[in-house]
């Protein structure tokens, strides 16, 4: 996953000598970047700041990620705005040390590209030499923020197939959500600085809502800034252990660890954490209530692919199965089981397809096999090509042969388990229930 920097506001401080805020003291926001950074004025790279503020507006400067510690971030108000400059008044005292704050202004447009010239320059170089899976698409505003990405990769060879995930990280992209969620692969909440953006007692509610409705729409949903204190500590407070918890429960598919891994002092140990706080929460989630829940939202009639999802889904219920395995070439199939959050994993078998572009011929399927990594209960595994997805010969039962193979391996595939198997068959997608001998 490449994350772009996006429309982000930061303040220069080219000699990277600390600088020591005190409150009630009036400081400087100017876009003169030449300028040196001190405690009465601060360079910042954005020239429109002045046109977006006025007399009260709020101001957050942080260091690295927003880590709302109080010793290094500062709070500001704005007094006045003078030509280009914007005058505030300090809310805290604190010291800011490094080269590098992000500056915030709280829920005001700021009229920066979301997709810089800086961010396509690292994609068209780094993301394609190394064939990324997904772009974060930070400050995500509008879907057609989305859209233009997309037309970006889309010129980009390989990184046609990758996905854009979504970051939402202040009101601008949470009012147009769903627009956003309809355009996007995927949605990253930034909780960092969605926090700072939001008045802490509605930061909850749009988690929700949020994570509610990426099930719904069957894309994957990830949370960031779960565990702060372990940056420093080797233990998590036990709100954070709870709110891990909670967005199990709440239906996120995937965590995202930000400062704990980038600078943090037990990056591992972390990592164990996290993920032990997530199996203990996936063990009480409550499927029978999400499925019907599930059911109910899609209505009827439902398409053709989301009733044999759903029937799948159904049948491992009923017959106590313990996998699915799903034959697939584009993902869309074994993504959309999982959309019904079944109690036992989903095998997705993705077949490779053969293309050519008149010079050479090359297999997709890596992609598929990857990106479902990331969709919660998804095990995804690369068939071999010479069996197509829609074949009704023998190839179909030696590659249900691997694929029972690689469940056992797995350790989740014992003899007389029962297996629920979803193929396609000629023009027809079918459920078959399979039950292993020894």
């Amino acid at each position: 996953m490449l994350d772009t920097v996006g429309a982000e506001m930061q303040v220069v401080n080219k000699a990277e000598t600390a600088i020591s805020l005190q409150a009630d003291a009036e400081v400087v926001l100017t876009p003169d970047e030449g300028q040196q950074a001190s405690s009465e004025l601060l360079p910042i790279n954005f020239d429109g700041l002045a046109q977006a503020m006025k007399k009260g507006d709020t101001i957050f400067i942080g260091q690295y990620l927003f880590t709302g510690s109080e010793t290094t971030s500062v709070w500001l108000e704005v007094s006045e705005v003078k030509g280009k400059d914007v005058v505030c008044i300090i809310k805290n005292s604190a010291t800011l040390a490094g080269s590098l704050f992000t500056l915030h202004a709280s829920q005001i447009h700021i009229d920066l590209p979301t997709l810089t010239e800086k961010d396509k320059e690292v994609i068209s170089t780094w993301g394609v030499k190394n064939k990324i899976d997904f772009l974060s698409l930070s400050y995500t505003r509008h879907a057609e923020d989305v859209r233009q990405a997309r037309e970006f990769l889309s010129k980009l060879g390989d990184l046609s197939q990758t996905q854009i995930f979504a970051k939402i990280e202040n009101v601008e992209g949470l009012t147009h959500f769903d627009e956003i969620l309809q355009e996007a692969d995927g949605i990253i909440l930034s909780r960092g600085n969605l926090g700072i953006d939001l008045p802490p007692e509605k930061v909850f509610l749009f988690q929700k809502s949020a994570l509610n409705k990426c099930n719904m729409a069957g894309k994957p949903a990830v949370l960031t800034r779960v565990v702060d204190s372990m940056t420093d500590n080797l233990r998590p407070t036990r709100a954070e252990a709870t709110d891990v918890a909670n967005a199990v429960l709440d239906g996120s598919d995937a965590i995202l660890l930000g400062a704990e891994t980038l600078r943090g002092l037990y990056p591992v140990e972390t990592i164990s954490t996290v993920g032990r706080i997530c199996s203990e929460a996936e063990k009480v989630f409550n499927q029978d209530i999400y499925f019907k829940k599930t059911v109910k939202f899609v209505g009827e009639p439902m398409t053709h692919l989301e009733s044999i999802a759903s029937s799948a889904v159904r049948a491992a219920i009923k017959v106590k199965a313990s996998i699915i395995i799903c034959f697939t070439s584009s993902g869309r199939a074994a993504r959309l089981i999982a959309k019904y959050r079944p109690t036992m994993p989903v095998l997705s078998v993705v077949i490779p397809r053969l293309k050519t572009n008149q010079l050479k011929w090359s297999f997709s399927g890596a992609f598929e096999a990857r990106q479902s990594l990331i969709v919660r209960g998804l095990f995804p595994m690369l068939a071999d090509p010479r069996h197509p997805a829609e074949s009704t010969s023998a190839s179909n039962e030696s590659i249900l042969k691997v694929a029972l193979d690689h469940g056992k391996a797995m350790g989740i595939i014992k003899p007389h388990d029962r297996v629920v198997v979803c193929q396609k068959l000629g023009d027809a997608s079918v459920v078959k229930i399979i039950e292993l001998e020894d």
